[in-house]
């Protein structure tokens, strides 16, 4: 049997330029649901270690992995065994790749033992045959357990490392948007996000428009573009236009996540027998930009597709973000305890684990706590017995200049002082009110000194009258001085 499977004749003139691989279980659930979909121009392949489940697809290509590792009977949930099982078949593989393919989506499932190993081996050879290598995979659900999520994690960093884009579908999240479902109506959701987004990317390139999308442009937007983020969802009615693209933001692909600060954007509307109106387009495209910021660069292209009837279908494709982690990866793996004093310490690890303090415990004080120091201020208040007359004193201030180098000083306060003794009344009573009388009358006469009448400073006691003699003897009154002068020297 596994002879019939690895044996198939490769399509040589009709092959599609874009295929579709289904790694795993998961991704193999999902070939199935897109194949019965359909997706114009698109050849979809199985790649599983499990014989039996490959014999129950209706897809027509199938390659069977590690047919000698394995036997047929799958990989056990170990990643391991999916890898060394997809290395054996890795020539098929290649083979079926190597005829016309220019892009390549592959599916699967990760936290299993296929999808989880094989698919990272799968998406490295597509890459350095030099196709467009886009993975999409899902992230379990909660319910199925700590390690499926763990090894989910491990895988998606193993493939993220070997393909140009990586969209991360949250299994979990559906279940937020669409609410407790069956577990088999949840893992049909499940498919059908998966064969949504293959199905949008797809279809902007083998459904022609009138403003057309082609490869090129879609090639240009995905390669080397990391973690890529895309929403798709139809509307009609009125508000068709508006309800599609809020919708398309909100679509499980995004993951929580919202395409601020994407670089390129691929934008994609499909109408039916309702043709677009040039009103509708602009209502989109000036909503996405919006949402992704002005420095993105946006390329856009619409099309018809009667089946759509009177609905309006919105695509978004959003890449080249400044990180390419993904947070809501391991948002499920962390768990905090929170323990209360009250209840008592459930365990020991007391560095990693939160305490929750009351107020009561925050405002003991511990024992380096030091009560604090009262300051008495009283003493340095001090009373002073101020005159009841008052003075009114007009006093005009001329700046004093600045020098530079006082002006490079640091400046310093003043301490002020404090009395020692109280002021000292004026003397005689000082009962002057204003500071012109003061000015005016000499301060002899304020403070009552009597003066004694002495010469003026111009009266001198010095007689100017001097003996002189003549050359013949004679003695006379000379009326000037020679030696008491007028003359400055």
């Amino acid at each position: 049997m596994a002879d019939e499977l690895i044996n198939f004749e490769l399509p040589s003139n009709n092959a599609s330029i874009i295929k579709v691989i289904g790694v795993g279980g998961g991704g193999g659930n999902a070939v199935n649901y897109m194949n019965r979909m359909g997706i114009k121009d698109v050849d979809f392949v199985l790649c599983n270690t499990d014989a039996q489940a490959m014999v129950n697809s209706p897809v027509e290509f199938k390659i069977q992995l590690g047919a000698s590792l394995t036997e047929g009977r799958g990989a056990g949930n170990k990643p391991e065994i999916g890898r060394q099982a997809a290395i054996e078949s890795l020539q098929h593989i290649v083979d079926f790749l190597s005829n016309n393919t220019k892009m390549v989506f592959i599916t699967a499932g990760m936290g299993g033992g296929t999808g989880t190993g094989a698919a990272p081996i799968i998406a490295k050879a597509a890459k350095e045959l030099g196709i467009l290598t886009v993975a999409i995979v899902t992230i379990p659900f909660r319910n199925e357990g700590k390690k499926r999520i763990a090894q989910a994690v491990e895988g998606i960093e193993n493939i993220r490392q070997h393909v140009d884009s990586l969209l991360v579908v949250n299994n979990e999240k559906i279940l937020e948007i669409y609410g407790n479902l069956k577990v088999t109506e949840a893992f049909a959701k499940a498919d059908d996000v998966l064969a949504t987004a293959a199905k949008g990317i797809a279809e902007i390139i083998t459904v022609h428009g009138y403003i057309n999308v082609d490869f090129a442009d879609v090639e240009t937007v995905m390669t080397n573009s990391g973690v890529a983020l895309m929403g798709s969802a139809r509307a009609t009615g009125e508000n068709r236009a508006l309800t599609a693209v809020k919708e398309a933001l909100e679509s499980p692909l995004l993951n929580n996540n919202d395409i601020s600060g994407a670089r390129n954007i691929l934008l994609n509307v499909t109408y039916g027998q309702d043709e677009i109106t040039m009103e509708e387009i602009g209502l989109i495209i000036d909503y996405v930009q919006s949402a992704a910021g002005d420095d993105a660069d946006l390329i856009w292209g619409n099309g018809c597709d009667p089946s759509l009837g009177e609905d309006l279908n919105v695509t978004v494709i959003a890449t080249g973000f400044g990180t390419s982690s993904i947070p809501e990866l391991y948002v499920r793996n962390k768990e905090v305890d929170v323990v209360e004093l009250d209840g008592g310490i459930r365990s020991n690890r007391v560095e990693t684990t939160p305490y929750i303090l009351d107020e009561t415990e925050r405002k003991q004080p511990t024992r380096r706590t030091k009560k604090p120091e009262t300051i008495d201020t009283s003493q340095r208040v001090i009373e002073f017995d101020v005159a009841a007359e008052e003075f009114e004193v007009r006093t005009v201030s001329t700046p004093r200049p600045v020098r530079a180098e006082d002006a490079m000083q640091p400046k310093t306060t003043a301490k002020p002082t404090v009395p020692t003794s109280k002021p000292h009344p004026a003397p005689n009573g000082n009962r002057w009110s204003n500071i012109d009388e003061l000015e005016s009358i000499p301060a002899y006469k304020r403070r009552n000194v009597q003066l004694d009448d002495t010469d003026h400073s111009n009266t001198s006691n010095l007689s100017r009258t001097t003996l002189s003699e003549t050359d013949d003897g004679d003695i006379f009154l000379r009326p000037d001085n020679s030696y008491l002068h007028d003359n400055v020297d």
